[in-house]
């Protein structure tokens, strides 16, 4: 049975080395032993083969055929065989994504793993005297060697066999607990989890055969002599030559305005208590004051009615007594704007205000605004006094703010200023049971701080929380448990509402309609042969569940319920029902996400009753709309009109809608979570958790008495988790892991182990690899000079300086913004033709990053003239969008102004603004390596990533438009897996700056061979050419790191450099192209002295066969049994001929000739070299070989 072992024992980019502290150091996860090995990624994997014992140098045709096909040559294994590199056979995918293979749990928001089943290519079986049974007992007998064999990983096959009996065996497989895939026409069986995607065995991955104009190469080059030359000059001069770092000490956290740092004190500390002292009594007079007033004692009165306020005096004592409080109160309790203010008010009282400092950190922007808003009016003052609130782009603060709410981030940025939050006195992070991963982040890092800030208090507050966990986190912090006060709610599970209305669901009512455009979203809501991840969850309780108290036609349309949909239409008939039945109230309907929201405000507003703005006001709430947006849904409407907010899980904690009665709960968000081993995010509709579910009906009860509908019978509920799944274990880290090491909070993995539930070892160490990738780490894990200036996320701080280094800094300023807030092209569902021709005018370059910058160029013209929001209405543009990139554009310049990258002289920043070509490089520069190859066919073209195989673009990107796009990469911003992998926010670029501005560029296996990221992407190109590419990305690499070290210096001292990059990047034509299977084979040593000795394969010498080297060949071959060879003929454009030679699912290209026949014997010339290592091919050899070949086959029949 032909198969090949794999070893993990070879090195890799992970060394045994470097995992070894991060495995140790994580808890809850299997250690090393558990998995046999960490998985690495498959672009930094290098495995070895276990060869034949006939494998010797007598044979060197017979290896290579061996390791290449993988089967029907290979003998039986010898463990002591001497392992050697092995040179995959790669097949064919089909087209759809290859996410088909065995896999422990199936998506059904996969569509391709639907009814269609598999997307393996089952051949009819060949006739053989073995049964299926004896090829199953063959693998179990190689499984049980592979599971005792240490130094192993995994098995390959490419046996026809073996894939018609790939189900029996994977099932084997798994009760042995190895893992299985079936990648096209090969089969792997690993005692690590496997990815849905493996290039290596992938023939169709995309290599580029890259060409160059001569005269283009000349000019080059002459810039580039130039630039050594003067390079060589300044070095001798250097001494001479006066660079400045950045004076500026300023941290990137500093911009927020989070705090001032107390005013600096007269250097008598007696003067400095004496300050302090008289601002203390002026705080204490005018709270005293306010106190007093009758408008205060009416406040006073209204907080002595909340549940919280009559623990006061026991919250301060504990605080008195104890560094951490973990303080849970139920919802309606007053926790939130309560507590802060005890601690203010008690300092205030002691005379102690002025140096009072007290952070409250909120999960979303919405809730700091809103809660300090309240606060402020509860203490008599305006916002921005003693009370204040700073949330990204906006805050309200003064000198005298001792009180700030704020979001988690904002805090973490102060941070990175001030590790030990100088002058702070009180940090208060609330709602901290939602577990985001800035909150778990925080904590580690305010643990690590409590010890050196014995004064500073710690509280912790929620809702609802597993006190018991942060408490014994903290070293056993006291908890202390508030009352809640809620209005009662009646609760409607859907078994409820159907029996009281009467309502019937089946199986087409219950489709939610997304529209003609979003037909897959429909599709994905089918009943399916195989469960999504939504209804296997509750598939059980669903079974289990007993409706016998129900009437039957209730029983009926439970049966027919489908858990995949969200119910527009049940929802639409019970807020009609609620509209004309009920009581006046507001209602708020929690919604999965924005498509959802968009999708049900359109049908509304269609509907006779719910379209009605003198019955309804119809308001929506989600995380990416702008405060004044997000405002309009505290507003009370006016009388007869009754208000409805579509809302995401943002209004399920931390802000009050004063008059919601009736709650609509579809029992689902929107989660990120993380595909470690695929490397890729997802974005699902998941179920809530039982916390979750028990927030949003408590929404209805806050003011009084209220009402939920819970659209999912009461079983699954039961089902539902009690808490959400942390931020932490299903997002990628790599913006958290560059936030450890900016914060010097010493090794990644060991840091990340302190955390309440630690993230998976395989995240950790991808998060780590990413930042190696873009230069942010060194190989040692140490920040990098590059990696000191992330003060955003990590794709747009790479465009932002080197815009600002190439001096075209306004156009990146444009595309980092714009992709910091929600995407600005608008498309309305009943306009989206108009939406998408208005969009259109801004495309033309294939690029949506390019697209924004002229949409946002024109928006700032027509700002000009005062017609900015005209100019939006007409582009189906977003104002509130523009005027936050507007905004975030001022921000961005000021800290690369801070960093010292710019100075205050606009113009010099922009000298180059004008060169597409250049932004395009920066672009890349930042989204690298986000890229993936443009491969066109007769009618379109496919888009392949190495981690995915292929995917597709979201539709609303310019580039999914095109049926052509003349460039051979596509850099992106964001993947995310829905129903496939989709790309978000693309633009195209040529392999020159790829090669120039991507990452690191690595020489391959032969002259004019270059490779990146681990071998994924190959570029063949002349010797010359490859020379040239790499010298200049060198010299390209110490400029951007001069430029970070001595931000001062002037990049004029680089102009022949910059020229020659300039030059390459813009007149690259895109004139190469996609070659597949392309293998570059080392030239053996005994070819070493070629040039001294009479060629080793001659062209025209006699053998058994014919007279020249295509005979030979084909006698080697036809000898042995297998296929004559094949020849594919490609004229130059300088007229000479290059011949392709296929045999045995191999491709070997030759050398140009000046005729057709000529190059298809120097083809079969090229062929036989590799296949005898060098040997001399007369006639005694070929007959021998021969032999051997037959004699191979013969024994693995």
């Amino acid at each position: 049975m032909p198969f090949i072992i794999l070893s993990s024992s070879q090195p890799s980019l992970l060394t045994a080395k470097a995992l070894k502290p991060s495995i140790h150091a994580m808890k809850d996860r299997p250690t090393l032993s558990s998995y046999g090995a960490i998985y690495v990624p498959p672009h930094h994997r290098l495995r070895s083969v276990i060869t034949s014992a006939n494998y010797n140098s007598s044979a060197p045709s017979v290896a290579k055929l061996r390791d290449h096909r993988g089967a029907a040559l290979n003998p039986r294994p010898v463990v002591s065989a001497a392992p050697t590199t092995v040179h995959r056979s790669q097949t064919t995918l089909p087209e759809q994504i290859p996410d088909k293979g065995n896999s422990r749990f199936v998506s059904a928001y996969d569509d391709v793993v639907s009814e269609e089943g598999s997307d393996r290519e089952f051949e009819a079986p060949s006739f053989r005297s073995a049964s299926p049974n004896d090829n199953v007992d063959e693998w179990k007998r190689k499984l049980t060697l592979l599971l005792n064999d240490k130094s192993k990983q995994e098995l390959l096959s490419r046996e026809k066999k073996d894939r018609r009996d790939f189900d029996q065996i994977a099932l084997l497989a798994s009760r042995m607990g190895l893992y299985s895939h079936m990648y096209a026409k090969v089969v792997v069986f690993s005692k690590v989890p496997l990815p849905n995607y493996r290039y290596d065995l992938d023939d169709r991955r995309p290599q580029r055969e890259v060409s160059m104009p001569i005269t283009l190469l000349r000019r080059v080059d002459a810039y580039f002599e130039e630039h050594l030359t003067r390079k060589s000059k300044m070095k001798e001069s250097f001494s001479d030559v006066s660079f400045t770092r950045s004076s500026s000490n300023s941290s990137i956290g500093t911009d927020e305005g989070l705090f001032e740092h107390p005013e600096p004190l007269a250097s008598s500390k007696a003067v400095g208590e004496k300050i302090l002292r008289r601002r203390s009594l002026q705080m204490h007079d005018q709270q005293q004051a306010w106190q007093e007033s009758p408008e205060g004692r009416r406040m006073l009165e209204f907080r002595r009615s909340l549940p919280a306020y009559k623990e006061k005096e026991a919250i301060l004592s504990l605080l008195s007594r104890n560094q951490v409080v973990v303080i849970s109160g139920e919802t309606g309790c007053g926790k939130t704007t309560q507590i802060p203010q005890f601690i203010l008010e008690s300092e205030i009282e002691s005379v102690r205000g002025a140096a009072c400092n007290i952070i409250c950190t909120q999960p979303r922007r919405i809730s700091a605004m809103s809660v300090s808003e309240r606060v402020a009016y509860e203490r008599g003052e305006k916002l921005g006094e003693s009370v204040g609130y700073k949330v990204r782009l906006e805050g309200m603060k003064g000198r005298d703010t001792h009180l700030l709410f704020c979001t988690t981030g904002i805090l973490l940025r102060r941070l990175l200023a001030d590790r030990n939050l100088t002058g702070v006195t009180h940090v208060i992070v609330d709602e901290i049971h939602e577990r985001g991963m800035n909150e778990d982040f925080l904590l580690i890092v305010l643990k690590d701080l409590l010890p050196h800030r014995p004064e500073m208090k710690l509280i912790l507050m929620s809702a609802t929380l597993d006190s018991e966990l942060f408490s014994s986190y903290f070293n056993g912090a006291p908890v202390m448990n508030i009352p809640g006060f809620t209005y009662p709610v009646r609760t409607h599970f859907l078994e409820d509402i159907l029996e009281m209305t009467g309502y019937r669901l089946t199986t087409s009512n219950q489709i939610d309609d997304y529209g003609q455009e979003r037909m897959w979203k429909m599709n994905k809501q089918v009943p399916r042969k195989r469960k999504s991840q939504i209804a296997y969850v509750v598939e059980d309780a669903i079974r289990a569940a007993d409706f016998k108290d129900y009437s039957p036609q209730t029983q009926e349309s439970l049966l027919c319920w489908n858990p995949d949909c969200i119910g527009f239409s049940l929802i639409e008939y019970i807020l009609c029902m609620i509209c004309e039945n009920e009581r006046p109230g507001a209602v708020l309907v929690f919604m999965t996400g924005w498509d959802d929201i968009s999708t049900l405000k359109e049908k509304f507003l269609a509907h006779p009753v719910l379209g009605d703005p003198n019955r309804v006001l119809l308001l929506t709430c989600h995380g990416s709309m702008g405060s004044s947006e997000q405002r309009l849904i505290f507003e009370e409407p006016k009388d007869g009109v009754r208000k409805i907010v579509l809302a995401t899980n943002i209004a399920e904690t931390s802000i009050t809608i004063n008059d919601v009665v009736f709650v609509l709960d579809c029992g689902k968000a929107k989660e990120t979570s993380y595909d470690a081993l695929n490397n890729t995010p997802c974005l699902l509709p998941t179920w809530i958790s039982k916390v979750s579910a028990q927030q949003r009906r408590g929404r209805a009860g806050r003011v009084q008495p209220g009402v939920c509908y819970h659209i999912y019978p009461r079983c699954v509920y039961d089902a539902f988790a009690e808490y959400q799944l942390p931020e932490i274990l299903r997002t990628p880290l790599q913006s958290l892991c560059l936030q450890i090491k900016s914060l010097r909070l010493g090794s990644i993995p060991e840091f990340l182990s302190r955390a309440l539930q630690s993230p998976e070892i395989l995240a950790v160490q991808n998060a780590i690899e990413y930042l190696k990738i873009i230069g942010a780490l060194d190989e040692n894990e140490n920040l990098t000079t590059l990696g000191r200036f992330f003060p955003l996320s990590l794709s747009l701080s790479l465009s932002l300086i080197l815009g600002a280094i190439f001096n075209c800094l306004d156009p990146i300023l444009t595309v980092a913004a714009g992709l910091s807030v929600r995407d600005p092209f608008l498309t309305p569902l009943d306009k989206k033709d108009l939406a998408e021709a208005a969009k259109s005018q801004f495309a033309g370059a294939y690029s949506d990053h390019l697209a924004l910058i002229k949409a946002y160029e024109g928006w700032k013209d027509a700002e000009l003239d005062m017609g900015g929001c005209e100019y939006c209405w007409k582009n189906f543009l977003s104002a509130q969008s523009m005027k936050a990139i507007d905004a975030l554009r001022r921000e961005f310049r000021c800290l690369l102004k801070d960093i010292g990258l710019v100075d205050s002289n606009t113009a010099n920043c922009n000298l180059w603004s004008c060169d597409v070509n250049l932004i395009r490089a920066v672009i890349c520069y930042g989204l690298y390596p986000g890229i993936c190859a443009v491969v066109h066919n007769e009618k379109s073209f496919s888009l392949k990533t190495m981690e995915d195989g292929q995917v597709l673009l979201y539709s609303n990107s310019v580039n999914a438009r095109e049926t052509r796009i003349p460039y051979p990469w596509l850099l992106f911003n964001e993947k995310i897996k829905v129903n496939s992998v989709f790309l978000r926010d693309s633009t195209a670029v040529p392999d020159a700056v790829v090669l120039l501005f991507g990452g690191n560029l690595l020489k391959g296996d032969a002259d004019g061979h270059l490779k990146m990221l681990g071998g994924y992407l190959e570029f063949f190109m002349e010797p010359p050419v490859a020379d040239l590419y790499q010298c200049v990305k060198r010299e390209l690499d110490d400029l951007i790191q001069r430029k970070l070290l001595f931000p001062k210096m002037s990049i004029h001292l680089y102009d022949e450099l910059l020229s020659a990059v300039r030059l390459l990047i813009s007149i690259d034509t895109c004139e190469g192209k996609f070659v597949f299977g392309r293998r570059v084979f080392k030239p053996a040593k005994s070819t070493v002295m070629a040039t001294s000795h009479p060629a080793s394969i001659s062209r025209t010498e006699s053998g058994p066969g014919g007279d020249n080297s295509k005979s030979q060949l084909q006698t080697l071959l036809t000898r042995a049994g297998y296929a004559a060879p094949s020849y594919k003929t490609k004229q130059l454009k300088n007229n000479q001929f290059r011949a392709t030679v296929e045999f045995n699912g191999m491709q070997i290209m030759g050398q140009p000739c000046s005729n057709k026949k000529s190059a298809e014997k120097d083809a079969a010339a090229e062929a036989l070299q590799w296949l005898m290592g060098g040997k001399q091919s007369g006639s005694e050899y070929i007959s021998h070989m021969s032999k051997l070949l037959k004699k191979s086959k013969k024994d693995h029949s």
